[in-house]
């Protein structure tokens, strides 16, 4: 979810994400260079997928939402390079609990837009189901799922990650929880340090609150800093799953509230190409070509730059994700390698087995 905001006097516009993942408000460095946003160091450590590091404050800043002004906002500043290459745009930062604890946020996918109220108590619409997370920066929610065996555990509620479900790997080791016989797959995904690997499987049954979901895609993550702070919390519950409902967020009464909305049956993606795509310099470039996968079979190179995915020259990256997302479907790419342009046939597979 990206939303659009202005930082104090400034009139030009800026791209943030929203994410209930964050446990505060952050900006990118390269926006606050070319903002002049004056920032100072601290020794206050920031954790996040990837990493951990000390971070600078940009202190009592003001953000401009369409019809909201909010005041005093202390805003850590990160490299946000690696989430411009992955949406296409530029990203400008991240907007957490600093913004979320204020008020409460009501955000309709159907409609694609965010409504902010004063806080207090919300009257929800019959039909839903209603959380009362653990929430401290980041809410926490119990979550039922079963592979192999039947599983309950606190997990992330995570607006800003752009998956199904993940899961601490050494959570995995410890319950034995999933079913030998399915190999999960090595790909490639991101954080806030930068590119990270991880593996990639299917569980049999996710179920969050009321609702079930049926082989769900689920990364595997390798946690060396322990930013899912395992044993206390298994996971993230990520926004691929979380935006097949409407939610109101009420941090301050502890509440979050779901609403089945039109794209509660749309399809989980189960291709798999073993490549991973960025935007860069206004190109898009394949990296990470896994060994044995579609994409080494298909003939690609790291560093190969797309021009074309299925007769699209668009040069945006999140249309071409959307058409590799054809599993078991043969797919044109024209690529610019040494100065030549080839043409390449992939077919992603399927990893639900």
């Amino acid at each position: 979810m990206v939303i659009k905001g202005c930082l104090n006097n400034s009139t030009d516009s800026l791209n943030f994400i929203l994410d209930t993942g964050s446990g505060g408000i952050s900006l990118d460095s390269s926006t606050c260079v070319e903002k002049g946003i004056h920032n100072h160091i601290t020794d206050t450590l920031i954790t996040g997928m990837g990493g951990a590091h000390k971070a600078n404050f940009a202190f009592k800043q003001q953000l401009h939402l369409p019809g909201l002004t909010v005041d005093n906002l202390d805003f850590h500043i990160n490299d946000y390079d690696i989430l411009t290459s992955v949406y296409g745009e530029k990203i400008d930062g991240i907007i957490g609990y600093s913004f979320l604890s204020r008020y409460i946020v009501k955000i309709d996918f159907d409609k694609n837009l965010i409504e902010v109220y004063s806080p207090g108590t919300m009257n929800y619409e019959r039909g839903g189901y209603l959380m009362h997370p653990i929430l401290a920066n980041i809410p926490v929610e119990p979550i039922n799922f079963k592979d192999r065996i039947k599983n309950n555990f606190n997990f992330y509620f995570d607006t800003g990650a752009g998956l199904c479900f993940l899961l601490n790997e050494k959570y995995v080791s410890d319950s034995s929880l999933l079913r030998k016989k399915r190999k999960p797959l090595i790909t490639q995904a991101e954080g806030m340090a930068g590119k990270i690997k991880m593996r990639l499987t299917v569980i049999k049954q996710v179920q969050l609150g009321k609702y079930h979901f049926r082989n769900v895609p689920t990364y595997l993550y390798d946690d060396e800093v322990n930013v899912t702070a395992y044993p206390f919390v298994g996971g993230i519950i990520g926004n691929d799953l979380l935006r097949r409902f409407n939610l109101i967020l009420n941090y301050g009464k502890h509440e979050i509230y779901l609403f089945p909305n039109t794209h509660f049956n749309d399809l989980f993606d189960y291709s798999y190409t073993g490549m991973a795509i960025y935007f860069e310099n206004g190109k898009i470039i394949v990296d990470d070509i896994a060994p044995d996968s579609p994409a080494e079979k298909a003939g690609l190179k790291k560093d190969d730059i797309v021009f074309s995915v299925e007769k699209n020259f668009s040069n945006n990256i999140q249309q071409y994700k959307s058409i590799l997302q054809s599993a078991k479907q043969k797919i044109k790419l024209i690529v610019l390698r040494n100065q030549e342009l080839i043409s390449i046939t992939i077919k992603p597979k399927s990893f639900l087995r």
